[in-house]
């Protein structure tokens, strides 16, 4: 029977079981790469302005880097999962080019409705549900109170809410300054704003 969710087939951190572990969950597409809508080739993967000094950041301060991602696209047949695997592998070792672990990559494959076949099925790991955080938190030994989330969707930010993340950043380009929320979330317009705000070592 298919998981709920999976994770990349990409060697994984070891979990420190000794305390707790805090992370720094990113959404992909619009997050980590500019969302073109279904990407799922290398040619266009463009990863956005400043994902990787964010990264640099989160990690120097402790973060593991935690990407979680719904693919409908792989529920309505556009592309195979094997075909997210390959691009999930290459943009690991675009990362580790930049001397940033991933360390873990999780996916929802499905869709309640869209999906086709096998793929058509609602799933706690699809967000808005925080299936993939939780597993996250399990597998990682979390403390998602001390964790962050940046999302480009109110659905990210609501998972984050459910799961108990402690700090939510939307990330929408062209918006104002840096600012809170009455949702408790932050909203900011770029991945620079987020890094010199809540990951400046100074």
């Amino acid at each position: 029977m298919r998981p709920a969710a999976a994770s990349s087939t990409s060697p994984l951190r070891t979990p420190n079981r000794t305390h707790a572990n805090k992370a720094l969950f990113l959404d992909r597409d619009g997050v980590v790469n500019i969302d073109l809508g279904y990407v799922h080739r290398t040619e266009n993967f463009l990863f956005r302005d400043g994902i990787f000094d964010l990264c640099r950041a989160a990690q120097t301060l402790g973060y593991l880097l935690v990407i979680v991602t719904n693919q409908a696209g792989i529920a309505r047949g556009y592309y195979t999962e094997l075909a997210f695997l390959e691009l999930t592998a290459w943009m690991i070792h675009k990362f580790a080019q930049q001397r940033i672990e991933i360390a873990r990559v999780y996916y929802c494959p499905y869709h309640p409705t869209d999906g086709v076949g096998a793929y058509k099925r609602a799933s706690q790991d699809r967000k808005p549900q925080p299936g993939m955080l939780l597993r996250a938190s399990s597998d990682f030994h979390l403390d998602l109170t001390s964790s962050v989330l940046v999302g480009d969707t109110l659905s990210d930010i609501h998972a984050a809410r459910v799961a108990g993340v402690g700090l939510k950043i939307l990330l929408r380009p062209g918006a104002a300054d840096i600012q809170i929320q009455e949702d408790h979330y932050y909203l900011s317009n770029s991945l620079d704003d987020i890094r010199r705000r809540f990951f400046s070592a100074h």
